[in-house]
């Protein structure tokens, strides 16, 4: 059955006139029922007295429980984290890393899924192994000629964050696997506008944010740990949340060894978010409402005329198939992206410089005349240069 494209999305989201905002990888406008959902949560803390201990746990259940259906797992798989370098920290904690073993990353990978390695690598006497890739060579490719047996842990992007460049989780899995090699992803530039079947590709953990792609408030994000991983897996802090029986408040002096059911032992403290969760439900309910392989089909539409336009403009871009298809760097030799970025802002176009790229990040509220804007205005500099 043919994949239906969405049309556009725009009235959701309080966006005026007059603005064309393509870096929803940096972060995405707020849905008008999210911000909607927020208000009505900051009124209901003006009256804490209706609050019960069930309404501490409802809020991380129910954002845990929607993140699952997005990556396909069950929700008791799923921690509730307030940032991507929680979630790789309780990965580094959990792996297995021995003196002249090696972690894999990518080159110019984000730095939340690169610290905690660095330090983890340099305690345990490990090799950091920074993968770089050839100009005509995908980073799947790299990945896999990376790996061999000395590979403690894997750890990689979806996509690459500064152009898209897509990385074969399936494929890095197995890989990483064959070797008995942890497997961790950072999904923060995929999850929610690229299909991800977590199932299928088998981390050993994975953690995206609940912005950006996911439509959330910031600070707060999810944390996907394999069963194996999770009976006796340490969490990063001890929260009383993350104790067994924490439900009952008469309760918890009664200390106890017993932590929650599977992976909620790797929750953060004060999970409860009584203002961020009911946000976070609004975007995550939105995705799957408009259905991530649709995103994905219509978003894909607008980076292939990005494609075109851009190499039309004599700009380098990675071809679609090597990318995905809500996501895509723009190089231009000669002319500056720092200053670039600043002009197209200051005619209220909106996009991000990452490395060397003009990173064009579209969504739902966007359109072909937003594109077509964008490559307008691009045009006019590279003439007036």
């Amino acid at each position: 059955m043919p994949i239906e494209k969405l049309g556009s999305q725009r009235d959701a989201f309080d966006i005026p006139p007059g603005i064309t905002y393509l870096n929803c990888a940096s972060m995405a406008p707020q849905l008008r029922s999210a911000t909607r959902a927020g208000i009505e949560a900051v009124r209901d803390g003006a009256a804490p007295w209706h609050l019960g201990s069930a309404a501490f746990f409802a809020g991380p259940e129910r954002v845990r429980a929607l993140a699952a259906r997005l990556m396909n797992v069950d929700a008791d798989d799923v921690a509730v984290v307030p940032s991507v370098s929680y979630g790789i920290a309780v990965a580094a904690a959990n792996v297995s890393v021995e003196r002249g073993q090696a972690i894999i990353v990518l080159d110019q990978q984000f730095p939340s899924n690169v610290y905690a390695w660095r330090a983890l690598a340099q305690r345990r006497g490990a090799e950091l192994r920074t993968v770089q890739r050839a100009r005509d060579e995908s980073w799947t490719r790299a990945i896999l000629a990376a790996i061999d047996s000395s590979t403690a842990v894997v750890a990689v992007p979806n996509c690459h964050w500064t152009d898209g460049a897509l990385v074969d989780l399936k494929q890095v899995g197995h890989a990483a696997r064959a070797v008995g090699a942890a497997f961790v992803v950072d999904a923060s530039q995929s999850l929610g506008a690229y299909p991800l079947d977590v199932r299928v590709v088998r981390p050993d953990f994975l953690v995206s944010v609940g912005y950006k792609w996911l439509l959330g408030p910031y600070t707060l994000g999810y944390l996907y740990v394999a069963r194996e991983r999770i009976a006796g897996g340490r969490p990063l802090e001890y929260s009383w949340m993350g104790r067994a029986g924490a439900e009952d408040f008469a309760k918890l002096v009664d200390y106890t060894d017993e932590l929650r059911a599977g992976a909620r032992r790797f929750d953060m403290g004060e999970s409860s978010h009584f203002i961020c969760a009911p946000m976070a439900v609004a975007g995550l309910e939105q995705i799957l409402q408009w259905g991530v392989e649709r995103i994905q089909y219509s978003l894909a539409a607008l980076t292939r005329l990005l494609e075109v336009g851009a190499r039309e403009l004599g700009a380098e871009t990675l071809a679609e198939g090597q990318r995905v298809g809500h996501l895509i760097g723009i190089r231009l030799p000669g002319l500056p992206a720092t200053s670039v970025a600043e002009s197209l802002a200051s005619a209220g176009i909106y996009v991000s410089i990452r490395g060397s790229s003009i990173r064009v990040a579209p969504h739902l509220y966007n359109d072909s005349v937003d594109v077509e804007r964008f490559l307008s205005a691009l045009k006019a500099l590279i003439e007036e240069a």
